[in-house]
């Protein structure tokens, strides 16, 4: 009947039309299906057709990463609640999921991490930014993960991924993502890495496939099977930490 009635009538009592009246709406409805800021209510349809169209793209090109974080997003929906329940029941994790810590260039204090002596976990962690020039402020929100709780588990997992490198010691290059993806896909399960350890070599030289297969995919996957999970630790509490100490610590070999 109100929608009827805005058709007929060429002015709502309150001056607005009837078109602006349904638009409003719209807008409110749109609002009540948000389960966080940013967040973008899709259907197993449009997730199926997202998570292809984004894994055609993240193997023509790697480097395209919102493509690889719809992709992690849309495929994710086995393997995110198996990490928030591993974080649930971790003292550490639990912290994390209570807290809701954040990575990024306005929660971190670069100038005391760069006097953090060598060989700790805060000094590397920026010679690594600065080294291979990223920054954590490019990791993509999560907008189709339909779950408040869930949605901050990948984000914490994009977020901690560059500690990632630096704890195994890999630049940023296409051989380095790719032996990071084999640590993660043994860790998380995410289909995403699975994809990336599995498609990323096609790019490699004979010469960098030969050292990938030999040494480093051997030993991503030893020390994936071997660590804690790598969401259980909060890293914001351990900067002056040394790196050898907590790779120890989660059971990361050291590399190669």
């Amino acid at each position: 009947g109100r929608a009827w009635l805005s058709r007929t009538e060429p002015r709502a009592r309150d001056g607005r039309s009837g078109e602006e009246e349904e638009e409003e709406e719209e807008e409110e409805e749109e609002g009540c299906c948000q389960l966080y800021p940013g967040h973008i209510p899709t259907s197993p349809l449009q997730k199926a057709l997202l998570a292809a169209g984004s894994a055609f793209m993240a193997i023509y090109d790697p480097y395209r990463h919102d493509m690889v974080a719809v992709l992690g997003e849309t495929t994710g929906c086995l393997a995110l609640p198996n990490l928030r329940d591993k974080m649930k029941h971790h003292p550490e994790g639990y912290r994390i999921l209570q807290e809701r810590p954040r990575i990024r260039l306005s929660t971190l204090d670069m100038a005391r991490l760069r006097g953090l002596p060598d060989g700790s976990l805060g000094r590397e962690y920026v010679r690594f930014l600065e080294d291979n020039k990223v920054s954590p402020d490019t990791r993509m929100p999560a907008k189709f993960v339909d779950d408040e709780e869930l949605a901050y588990v990948i984000q914490r997992y994009r977020e901690v991924h560059d500690l990632m490198h630096t704890l195994l010691g890999m630049p940023t290059n296409m051989l380095g993502e790719v032996v990071v993806k084999w640590f993660e896909a043994v860790q998380t399960g995410l289909p995403m890495c699975v994809l990336g350890a599995a498609f990323g070599p096609v790019r490699l030289s004979a010469r960098k496939l030969q050292v990938l297969a030999t040494e480093l995919v051997p030993w991503a996957i030893r020390s994936g099977r071997n660590s804690s999970c790598i969401l259980n630790i909060y890293y914001e509490q351990r900067w002056e930490q040394p790196v050898e100490s907590l790779r120890e610590e989660i059971g990361i070999f050291p590399p190669p």
